[in-house]
């Protein structure tokens, strides 16, 4: 399984974004389900814009099974804020903490993100171990 961040959620469906065809070529290469997080899909909804063409785009792929969606309890919520907490230093946003906790809960380290800076920070907590995450190409 491969999580996906904004960023690639945006590109594809904003073929003026600079990331377009990256991500377009990213995503037919990839043979593994992909999921992602509402925080997520809020933020990119918010980015494309409601009603344009790029959000009903988007809105059409999850309705059809081409990305699914996981969803938070509050033992989650709680775990995605002290992942803010802890890297306060390089500000972690609900979207990305919710990839991270997500990752832990899901037992996975692959991200589809354009924000490589932020995921090689982030690691991924495995009983008293940390771990990477591995950033799809």
């Amino acid at each position: 399984m491969i999580l996906v961040d904004t960023g690639p959620l945006v590109a594809l469906f904003d073929p003026k974004d600079e990331q377009h065809g990256r991500c377009v070529r990213t995503l037919k290469g990839v043979r593994e389900p992909i999921r992602t997080t509402v925080p997520v899909l809020t933020e990119a909804f918010h980015m494309l814009g409601p009603g344009s063409v790029g959000s009903d785009g988007l809105r059409e792929f999850v309705e059809k099974g081409g990305l699914s969606v996981w969803f938070f309890d509050p033992t989650v919520l709680a775990r995605a804020f002290e992942l803010m907490e802890l890297y306060a230093d390089h500000p972690m946003d609900l979207a990305d903490a919710s990839l991270v906790v997500a990752a832990e809960a899901l037992s996975t380290r692959k991200v589809f993100t354009v924000d490589r800076n932020d995921f090689e920070t982030y690691r991924v907590r495995r009983g008293h171990r940390h771990y990477g995450l591995e950033i799809v190409p």
